[in-house]
C-alpha cells in the first residue's frame, strides 16, 4: 500500500461499470468493508437507523460500505471527525444480509461509473472481522473533506443523499 501523502484522496476515475441494483446486487461477491467510529467484534450488525455521521439530528436510512477498503478509510476517518471523537477509527470486512445498490452519492454523481465500488443497503452488514493494516489520511486531506462537508451543509444542502 502507498504512503499516505503519496495517496490521492479520491479514487481515480475508472471504466463505466453496470449499475448495480436491488435486484442485481448478487452478482458481486466482495469482499466488502465498512468504516466507522464504532468499535465492534466479530458477528455484530451494522443497521440502519442510528444518527448519521453527517448531520446533526439526522437518522441514516442505510448502510453504506465498499469494494475497496480506500472509501471505508474514509469513512472511517470521516466518521471520527465529523463526531469530534479521538482516535483512528475502525475499518471492518462485512457481508450484506440483504440486497443493495450503488451508492448515490458517488455514482455518477462524483465519480461516473462508480470506481469507488461504493453501495449502500436498508439491510443490515455483518461484521466478519477487523482491518488493522491500513493506514490513514494525511491530516489536512481529512480536515479538507470536513471543511467541505461543512460547506455544503453552510449553504443548505444535504451532505448525504439517504
Amino acid at each position: 500500500m502507498s504512503s499516505p501523502a503519496q495517496r490521492p484522496p479520491h479514487p481515480p476515475e475508472g471504466p463505466h461499470l453496470v449499475a448495480i441494483t436491488a435486484e442485481n446486487c448478487a452478482q458481486l461477491a466482495g469482499p466488502f468493508y465498512h468504516g466507522t467510529a464504532a468499535a465492534l467484534a466479530p458477528g455484530a450488525l451494522v443497521v440502519a437507523g442510528r444518527p448519521s455521521n453527517y448531520e446533526a439530528d439526522r437518522t441514516s436510512n442505510h448502510v453504506y460500505f465498499s469494494a475497496l477498503t480506500e472509501p471505508a478509510i474514509w469513512g472511517a476517518e470521516l466518521a471520527v471527525a465529523l463526531r469530534g471523537t479521538d482516535g483512528p477509527g475502525h475499518v471492518y470486512l462485512v457481508e450484506p444480509t440483504g440486497p443493495f445498490e450503488d451508492d448515490p452519492n458517488l455514482t455518477n454523481k462524483r465519480f461516473p461509473g462508480n470506481p469507488t465500488r461504493s453501495f449502500r443497503s436498508r439491510a443490515p452488514l455483518r461484521v466478519v472481522a477487523a482491518l488493522s493494516d491500513w493506514q490513514g489520511h494525511p491530516p489536512e486531506l481529512v480536515a479538507g473533506m470536513v471543511a467541505a462537508i461543512a460547506e455544503k451543509q453552510r449553504r443548505g444542502e444535504a451532505p448525504i443523499e439517504d
